[in-house]
């Protein structure tokens, strides 16, 4: 028994490092300003998916990103942690897409793949906090979904046994394939780079990252693993109308990088009437609770 697992995964700007130059004027954000990193989340799922790897043997494991072409680094990243391949869905239509356009262009990606068992992807991105886009690429797809996922501890009898993080606690559910799976940051963390899968496809790139360079393009060619898929909207048959800014309601007004900073300073006895109240003011003027 073996499962076609598609893994979502984003190159995201680093936001512990936002500056004024974070935001362009027509409220997207300037991704050439910051530096760009693999969703933390997005790492957990990749874990989550290689472990069903390790279980089946003869398992597919592809990531999907959605991006600029240098977002074929999210794809490389995979690969030198397990992956079987990944595909780039690039295009200037996608640009400035917000989580409902976003899921759109996934979920045509996830239909021309065909044939998967499993979506799997962090429960949010660190660029918006929103954890919308995995349910609604399974709303888009028909599919039913788990969130909050911890672990993925089996598959048997056409189902997944996942176990969730909620708020009152944890709890094990049932769900039948194919399903969209999305993945706590308190999962397992992703295992690290294999040193073989790193020397393998260290040179593993789109053609468009290799264009105008002709000996890195014949050498590619010629070893069709190292080719990074890359997918534009028209390959997948997408509506432009629901791409990119076109398709997005959802608009940034601004952004505002806040830094807290004391204002003064107070030490307080180690009582508890001290303690009680000074957390007592503290809720009455709203800096905690």
């Amino acid at each position: 028994m073996s499962f076609n697992i598609i893994v979502l995964a984003k190159q995201v700007p680093d936001t512990r490092n936002v500056g004024k130059d974070a935001m362009k004027e027509d409220g997207t954000i300037n991704r050439a300003a910051l530096p760009a990193i693999f969703n933390p989340e997005d790492l957990n799922a990749l874990e989550q998916a290689l472990q069903i790897k390790d279980r089946f043997p003869g398992t597919k494991v592809t990531l999907l990103t959605m991006g600029p072409p240098r977002a074929a680094e999210i794809v490389r990243e995979g690969l030198y942690r397990g992956a079987d391949g990944g595909i780039v869905l690039s295009d200037r239509a996608f640009a400035g897409a917000d989580t409902l356009a976003t899921s759109y262009a996934l979920a045509t990606a996830a239909k021309k793949i065909g044939d998967f068992d499993i979506i799997i992807g962090g429960r949010q991105a660190i660029d918006g906090d929103t954890a919308q886009v995995g349910p609604q690429i399974a709303e888009k797809l028909g599919l039913p979904q788990v969130t909050y996922a911890e672990e993925i501890t089996d598959i048997k009898d056409g189902k997944a046994i996942v176990t969730r993080r909620i708020e009152c606690g944890v709890e094990t559910v049932s769900c039948p394939l194919p399903l969209v799976v999305t993945v706590n940051g308190s999962a397992a963390p992703c295992r690290p780079r294999n040193a073989k899968a790193l020397m393998k496809y260290k040179r593993a790139a789109s053609l468009t990252e290799v264009a105008g360079d002709q000996a890195k393009i014949d050498y590619i060619e010629a070893r069709p693993y190292l080719k990074v898929q890359e997918w534009n909207a028209a390959y997948v048959d997408a509506d432009l109308q629901q791409c990119g800014l076109a398709g997005s309601p959802t608009k940034v007004k601004g952004i505002e990088n806040v830094v807290f900073t004391a204002k003064d300073a107070r030490n307080v006895p180690a009582t508890d009437e001290e303690l009680e109240g000074l957390i007592k003011e503290l809720i009455a003027n709203h800096t905690i609770g």
